[in-house]
């Protein structure tokens, strides 16, 4: 294997680093969201309702919220290669734990338990690390090593569906985990906590640049690395976690409630399936662009225009009738949603610093882990009351309005003790 040293001779280290991030929020969060494939088999096993299997995928993301944010602590004081590595140890051990599993208990402890100390840090662990290595670049880098988000939703979820159908879900845990404890340790290996490690600066900068210069003045107007009780003091800390908030909760009362809706006026399951493919396939594309955008034309306007258009496409998801109205629909949400990511996620870089952005970003993750469990409550109460989703798409158009408003109102933090 080449050193960094060696590699950044001809191509800046941070470019691996982000392919890397990639590779590992790929394998993590496709693991994480392959959950529903595996569903009716663990229903059928153990004899549950889908309310007790469901129970099973919400004790896990409840608890990937605490090892987030454990996962954030130990990032900022470790580093992310021995994070990574706890990861793929954990994941693979509670993969290969519930294809033995014989209880509902079980489940519960080797699923919910261990799955969350192996995933739950993956986000902060990919986007925090890409941050530190880059400044001026920073929303391209974040807009690569997010890609994961969809590429593992497409690439994971369908190939755990071959293996059950061809093994049975117990054996497709095994795959599974053998292969997260491969591709994850094998990562673990490349990463870099910041490119100080090897001697070099943000975005490739050599000590002796003639861009130090400029800079060293960009940094003189950047806030000193804020403590994440520093950051708790902030108006922009509390702006993020709302938004964060806000914009899980409209995607997550989409994620859940788009093709029973789309089944309610005729569409086959199917066809309607095809349109959250759609959302994630083109989350990936958004974010690569988006995040490029975002260094040239601003954080704040590239997440405004983002937000806006899934504000849009939720307006348009109220009269939408036909099909081709639904993959419309998708398409633009898909866009706004992976484009999003990038520069919100840029911004706490930006404001807060990069020295304690892992324990920042768990503790901001709180609000996404709060908007993905409200979201679909909302949506199903709603209807229960209604008969109908209207009013729930107009609450997620209006949460993304109030996002919109939210990013516009935040500012550069100078005061610590603010």
């Amino acid at each position: 294997m080449l050193s960094p040293l060696r590699i950044q001779d001809r191509l800046f280290y941070g470019w691996v680093v982000v392919i890397t991030c990639l590779i590992v929020g790929t394998i993590v969060l496709g693991t994480r969201y392959s959950f529903g494939v595996f569903f009716k088999s663990l229903e059928g096993e153990f004899g549950l309702t889908r309310g007790a299997t469901s129970g099973v995928f919400s004790v896990y993301m409840l608890l990937c919220c605490v090892f987030a944010i454990l996962g954030g602590w130990a990032l900022d004081r470790y580093g992310p290669r021995i994070v990574t590595l706890l990861m793929g140890s954990f994941t693979c051990l509670s993969l290969l734990l519930t294809s033995q599993t014989n209880s509902p208990w079980q489940l519960f402890i080797s699923y919910g338990l261990l799955l969350a100390i192996g995933t739950g840090p993956g986000y902060i662990v990919v986007m925090s690390t890409a941050s530190r290595w880059f400044e001026k670049k920073r929303g391209l880098a974040l807009g690569i090593a997010g890609s994961g988000a969809g590429l593992g939703t497409l690439v994971m979820a369908p190939f755990a569906t071959y293996l059950i159908s061809s093994f049975g879900w117990r054996m497709s845990f095994i795959v599974m985990g053998l292969i997260a404890l491969f591709f994850l340790v094998s990562s673990s290996m490349l990463l870099r906590k910041d490119p100080h490690e090897i001697g070099a600066l943000p975005d490739g900068l050599k000590p002796d640049s003639g861009e130090m210069g400029v800079r060293d003045k960009r940094d003189d107007a950047q806030p000193v690395s804020f403590s994440l009780s520093q950051a708790f003091r902030t108006r922009s800390f509390w702006f993020l976690g709302i938004i964060w908030l806000l914009w899980s909760l409209c995607l997550h009362l989409v994620l859940t409630h788009l093709v029973p809706h789309a089944t309610d006026i005729g569409i086959s399951a199917m066809k309607a399936a095809v349109a959250l493919s759609l959302i994630g396939g083109v989350s990936i594309p958004a974010r690569l662009l988006v995040g490029w955008a975002s260094d040239r034309i601003g954080r704040k306007v590239s997440a405004v225009i983002c937000a806006l258009l899934q504000a849009g496409a939720m307006v348009w998801l109220l009269w939408s009738q036909d099909l081709w109205m639904f993959y419309l629909f998708a398409v633009i949400f898909g866009f706004g949603y992976g484009g999003l990511d990038p520069p919100i996620t840029a911004l706490i870089g930006d404001i807060f610093g990069v020295r304690n952005i892992g324990i920042i970003m768990g503790a901001l993750i709180i609000g996404w882990a709060l908007g993905a469990a409200i979201g679909p409550i909302i949506g199903g109460l709603i209807f229960d009351v209604s008969n109908s989703y209207s009013v729930a798409f107009a609450v997620g158009a209006l949460t993304m309005l109030v996002t919109s408003l939210l990013v516009a109102l935040i500012r550069p933090e100078t005061d610590k003790n603010a």
